[in-house]
């Protein structure tokens, strides 16, 4: 189970840069600005972040499984649309397929894992489903730009496609492992409480975190690079290699966080240390302080910090989730990383365009920080008591 939904997660990830990878053929080949190129991308996660939230009331009605195969049916039939566009319309089509397709992934994913997977294993399978959604943003950019480079941007986006086609095979062939029944519903839930998780302040306070950190996370993804040559004076090469190091710290922090999670159950503060230590190291870039070499390093550093809250980040979520509504709150939650990560690059870009190249780690500092208060919100009012009924 936890394989089999942390490929799935990747095979998402792997989508949420099918078009930002293949931008330089793409704009050669449409003759589009930038701005028209950022919109591809806008529209793919505004659909995503609206679908997120209506798939979770989905996956509790219908199950977790049909919902998963029609995501991966829809993100390879998304490829197949853009691989075989005439014009820019279309593209923004494709774009807007493979995000309802991306929709699912959360809320499925983490109500099969909930369903399935012990509680002492939980923190070790949202540390594999975190690790495996890295590991399919570090990849995108590799396969289709090589694809591309020896063929052509078409034949990357058929080659892409065949991913989710050979997961959804996959998935099927263990389909009995992924359960059969859909979620039994409550009497509250049949007589109209489906809404009633809404009104939870912990459910909220974990869509703000989600929100405030995607927002640091896409001016990272967007201009880390662009900003560190700037402050420091360094080549694009070194400073490429700081953002993958920041990736990959990421994906080895989410190990040792699944290890600390399981051990520590106050996720609240394990999220606060990390995040803190993430936003101090990111306004010590800020300030052009860092001898050139130690860029890369710092950056690695900050990536781990961020990596080691994530698994707590996903417990928090589940204890905030009332009974038979797993896919409803992580739909809901999750469309915070959506809206954050469409927000972070035109915020950053504005900053990085009135030339304020350290704006951005200050950025980041800051929205960790503002993140830190809601995930202890969260954890605060997970650890209240609930009084009993006389």
């Amino acid at each position: 189970m936890i394989g089999l939904v942390g490929v799935s997660h990747g095979v998402s990830h792997f989508y949420h840069l099918i078009l930002a990878g293949l931008f330089p053929w793409l704009k050669s080949a449409f003759s589009l600005s930038y701005a028209e190129l950022g919109a591809l991308m806008s529209v793919f996660f505004v659909v995503s972040g609206v679908g997120q939230a209506l798939s979770g009331f989905l996956v509790d009605k219908v199950g977790a499984r049909r919902v998963l195969f029609t995501g991966h049916a829809l993100l390879g039939g998304a490829a197949l649309v853009l691989a075989s566009a005439p014009n820019y319309t279309v593209l923004l089509l494709g774009s807007l397929i493979a995000g309802c397709g991306n929709a699912v992934f959360h809320p499925a994913g983490y109500t099969l894992l909930n369903q399935h997977v012990s509680k002492q294993r939980l923190p070790y399978a949202f540390s594999v489903h975190g690790i495996s959604g890295n590991i399919g943003w570090a990849a995108a950019p590799l396969f289709l730009a090589a694809v591309a480079t020896f063929s052509n941007w078409r034949t990357a986006l058929v080659a892409a496609s065949v991913i989710p086609a050979l997961m959804l095979l996959t998935l099927f062939l263990n389909r009995k492992v992924l359960g059969t029944k859909a979620p039994l519903q409550t009497a509250a839930q049949a007589a109209g409480g489906s809404f009633d998780f809404l009104r939870l302040p912990a459910v909220w306070m974990c869509f703000g975190f989600f929100f405030l950190t995607s927002v640091a996370l896409g001016g990272i993804q967007a201009f880390s690079s662009t900003s560190l040559t700037a402050l420091y004076d360094i080549s694009l090469a070194t400073a490429a290699t700081a953002y993958t190091t920041y990736m990959l710290s990421s994906a080895a922090g989410m190990v040792a966080g699944g290890f600390l999670a399981a051990r520590f159950h106050n996720h609240d503060r394990t999220i606060a240390i990390a995040f803190l230590f993430a936003a101090a190291l990111a306004l010590l870039l800020s300030a052009s302080l860092v001898p050139g070499p130690l860029v890369v390093l710092i950056m690695g550093a900050i990536g781990l910090s961020s990596g080691v809250a994530a698994p707590s980040r996903d417990l928090l979520i589940r204890a905030a989730a009332p009974p038979n509504a797993t896919g409803r709150v992580f739909g809901v939650v999750y469309s915070g990383l959506d809206s954050g990560m469409a927000v972070g690059p035109v915020l950053f870009g504005m900053l990085m365009d009135g030339g304020h190249p350290a704006g951005l780690f200050i950025g980041v500092a800051l929205f960790q920080t503002l993140a830190i208060a809601t995930a202890v919100g969260a954890g605060g009012r997970a650890r209240v008591p609930v009084p009993h009924k006389a």
